[in-house]
């Protein structure tokens, strides 16, 4: 399908700014964001694309809490004493 838009000047301006950015075409870029904010046909695509949004954040601080959060939980809801993620084998084994 071919879609022509007249977009106002501030936002044709951000739409180019934000592409650059990303090295991207403006044409690919408006795809992208499309595509991030339309609704998925499927669960499954939904959860894709859920998936992709946390891979694609850029917020690295943020990334890293959750992830030792995680790690924490994990290891302190267990039955066993054994922890799944041993602080000796942090960088080694995850």
């Amino acid at each position: 399908m071919t879609l022509t838009l007249t977009l106002p000047p501030g936002l044709e301006q951000r739409l180019e700014e934000e592409s650059k950015r990303q090295h991207v075409s403006p044409t690919e870029y408006a795809l992208h964001v499309l595509e991030q904010h339309l609704s998925p046909l499927d669960r499954q695509t939904q959860l894709i694309a859920l998936i992709q949004n946390w891979i694609d954040d850029d917020d690295v601080a943020e990334q890293k809490s959750t992830g030792d959060y995680l790690i924490q939980v994990l290891d302190e809801d267990r039955l066993s004493d054994r922890k799944l993620f041993p602080k000796e084998l942090e960088g080694v084994t995850w």
